[in-house]
């Protein structure tokens, strides 16, 4: 076994989920100074205080550029191990994580075409614009790309490696990428998963349901009450925010983890064949439909 890569790994597994955690944008801008106000979406606020440790033009970009070195936990767990049961399951685990990478950058790039960002907190704030949809006034992400958000969580399910894409740990079969590990560095394998789960829920819902924003018309009638109501004060909203927000990536981690109880495992062959022949054409055909919608709504 190689004892440096061998320790290495399960950093490699973890560290990439915390470092993207640093893009998404969690609660609204707090107006340092007048918290008190009524500022927020109900005023104009002199000194904001974005809550997003990094705002970065490419931030989707970003999360696809590090969230992918978690591949090399998997794989370097497995070469390191000198076993080949682990080398097995590192294979499997690295060719699964590989090919549903794919899906997920161009189930994103179909909503980069509608917002003209990568900057995940510019997505959430353009989705508090109201469009309508007969009684239903919203402009999140699912109602513009609904057959993007259905890509996008299929191929997080699978990158995450949960229920019916958990191939690589194979319990039953003995030959997870992990199987030479034990203690904390076997902990920090699945930690790291679990940490996965919550940042591409977070992703999830700042692409497709508006991040820490209530929705169109919530966010317009908090923004017209009048100012004995509590709700406008700066640092209250915020706050108010924030719960919105834990809830939406609550409800997000819990679906990725509940669907484990009603479905069965796929065998392999069969989880590559549904990635690159199924999956991928259909988010290449849902880039190109986007793209055309976009093209004839400018020129109208």
């Amino acid at each position: 076994a190689h004892k440096f890569l061998f320790r290495w790994a399960p950093i490699m597994a973890m560290a990439p989920a915390l470092i993207v955690a640093a893009i998404i944008p969690f609660v609204a801008p707090l107006c340092w100074g007048e918290m008190t106000e009524k500022v927020g979406l109900g005023g104009a606020c002199a000194n904001p205080v974005n809550l997003q440790i990094a705002q970065l033009d490419v931030g989707l970009l970003f999360y696809f550029a590090i969230s992918s070195l978690a591949v090399y936990g998997a794989t370097l767990a497995g070469w390191a191990s000198h076993n080949k049961w682990a080398m097995m399951g590192g294979l499997r685990a690295t060719s699964q994580m590989m090919s549903y990478e794919v899906t997920m950058g161009m189930a994103v790039l179909g909503s980069f075409l509608v917002y003209g960002s990568l900057e995940p907190g510019a997505i959430a704030d353009q989705q508090t614009n109201i469009i309508n949809f007969g009684h239903f006034h919203s402009s999140w992400g699912i109602f513009l790309q609904p057959f993007g958000f259905i890509l996008f969580l299929t191929a997080a399910i699978a990158e995450t490696k949960r229920t019916p894409f958990d191939i690589p740990e194979g319990e039953p079969e003995i030959i997870g990428y992990f199987v030479e590990y034990s203690g904390l560095r076997f902990g920090m394998f699945f930690l790291g998963e679990f940490l996965e789960i919550v940042v591409s829920s977070a992703i999830m819902i700042t692409i497709f349901f508006g991040g820490w924003h209530m929705g169109a018309t919530v966010d317009g009638f908090l923004a017209h009450v009048p100012n004995i109501w509590i709700f406008p004060k700066s640092l209250l909203f915020s706050l108010l925010t924030l719960i919105v927000w834990s809830i939406k990536v609550f409800v997000f981690c819990g679906f990725q983890l509940m669907i484990r109880w009603s479905l069965p495992r796929f065998r392999s062959d069969q989880l590559m064949r549904l990635g690159w022949q199924r999956l991928l054409p259909i988010s290449i055909c849902n880039v190109v439909a986007t793209a055309l919608v976009v093209l004839a709504v400018q020129a109208w």
